[in-house]
């Protein structure tokens, strides 16, 4: 049994489900697939997931929301009408969605998911409709019927017994079309996943059924080496590890999002990055283990919006506890961390901006002197992490050096340098202005003359 996930691109519009129904009738293997909201259909269009945003932001704030439903509906009307479905469907859609608009508005967050997921929801239940209507025996099942998250506060996440209820769609003679981005508490109420939620979706799925693999259908031939938006033609990636795709997910490669390999890693399902427009192109395999051949070097990738709390303090080495208090009053915050790299007298917490702002700084840093002491406490904001990752660095002498030179070529200077102990990626901490400029320095180095 084969899982496929169908991202927004391939299933923004009639012609693109079209090709979603010839990919999965030409193998038989392909039983589930887990579908997203209609995606953008031009550049400058409006995904659907956008304006479900703005018609529950119109919703909580006492506006007039029937424009805004209508636009939404429309958009599915013209899918269906394309597509030769009757009124049906967009009748069913219509009745949905004015039914989320009417529910509890008292708790926003969770107005605004179950508003968002009717995206992915209202999609699945046409895509079901469609196949049904050319002779392919569909099922559309809801997230309600096993895949259970946990409860507020906490991001949300599938809990254990979601792959038991979910392996019994194994012996589902029909095709399963599955809504991704969201599932159901124990009572009931809707929480949607972070980003890449429909990705996470259907690797919960692959591995409740333990499929053999997990097909992820996005608008790409495969996953380059570097971004092929700053680097011009870069490597292809015929192959790459869970660990290496994690930790280039991590730093922003956005094709596949790193939470969405755990389900899949946790069972040994190899996953195939494939386009819905050219289907025939192999893709991108990711795969427990593969022969480290080769570069040492498997990708590189960057990602902004990060900022450093810089904390200073003399003999700070031999305060036993200095680093779990830090980290106590980050967590009490709320706010995760990225990376620590730390001297004998001064320590570094790197973590995400959009978790900052000027009232919670000020709380962290008085916190910090007045608990702990510090002599220096700062926050300095627009940087960017550049990773490098290959399952072959560990066997690789001198590449932090070639690495570190090709960036000091760029005139930037090196904030942050950190490497994990499996040895796989290696992260240096940058301002963002010179991110670009190294990213092409640095695959120049260390591709310029190879393939993957």
């Amino acid at each position: 049994m084969i899982v496929c996930k169908f991202g927004g691109t391939s299933v923004a519009n009639a012609q693109q489900i079209k090709k979603v129904a010839n990919i999965v009738k030409a193998n038989p293997a392909r039983k589930i697939i887990a579908v997203s909201a209609p995606g953008k259909r031009t550049n400058d269009d409006i995904k659907v997931t956008d304006l479900l945003i703005e018609l529950a932001n119109s919703a909580l704030q006492g506006g007039d929301t029937e424009l805004k439903l209508n636009i939404v509906i429309e958009r599915y009307a013209d899918i269906a009408a394309e597509l030769g479905l009757d009124d049906t469907i967009i009748q069913i859609i219509t009745d949905d969605l004015r039914e989320r608009l009417e529910a509890d508005k008292s708790q926003q967050a969770l107005f605004m998911d179950n508003i968002k997921a009717s995206g992915e929801d209202n999609n699945a239940k046409l895509i079901a409709a469609y196949f049904n209507s050319i002779g392919m025996p569909a099922k559309y099942v809801s997230p309600k019927e096993g895949l259970v998250v946990n409860d507020l506060p906490e991001r949300t996440f599938a809990l254990p017994e979601t792959y038991e209820n979910l392996s019994k769609l194994a012996n589902v003679e029909e095709i399963i079309v599955f809504p991704g981005f969201f599932g159901y508490t124990k009572t009931g109420v809707l929480r949607t996943f972070d980003r890449g939620g429909s990705d996470i979706t259907g690797s919960i799925l692959a591995s409740a059924v333990n499929a053999e693999l997990y097909e992820n259908f996005t608008d790409v031939d495969c996953v380059f080496s570097a971004n092929p938006k700053v680097v011009n033609c870069p490597v292809e990636i015929k192959e790459i590890t869970y660990r290496e795709m994690r930790e280039l997910s991590y730093a922003g490669f956005s094709v596949f999002h790193d939470e969405a390999l755990m389900p899949v890693y946790k069972q040994g399902i190899p996953v195939n990055i494939k386009n819905t427009n050219n289907p025939a192109a192999s893709g991108t395999r990711i795969v427990p283990k593969r022969p480290a051949t080769g570069s040492p070097v498997t990708g590189i990738a960057t990602d902004s919006g990060f900022s450093i709390l810089y904390v200073s303090k003399y003999l700070m080495n031999r305060e036993v506890g200095f680093g779990r208090r830090l980290l106590q009053i980050i967590e009490e915050e709320n706010i995760s961390y990225e990376h620590t790299p730390s001297g004998l007298d001064d320590i570094s917490v790197i973590m995400r901006s959009h978790q900052l702002n000027d009232e919670i700084e000020a709380r962290i840093m008085k916190r910090v002197k007045e608990e702990l002491q510090a002599e220096d406490v700062h926050f300095r904001h627009d940087f960017s992490m550049v990773v490098i990752v290959g399952e072959g660095m560990r066997n690789n002498t001198g590449l932090a050096a070639r690495a570190a030179t090709a960036i000091s070529n760029t005139g930037a200077n090196i904030e942050m340098i950190n490497q994990g102990s499996s040895e796989v990626s290696l992260v240096f901490g940058v301002l963002s202005q010179y991110e670009n400029q190294i990213l092409k320095a640095l695959y120049e180095e260390f591709f310029a003359h190879t393939t993957v």
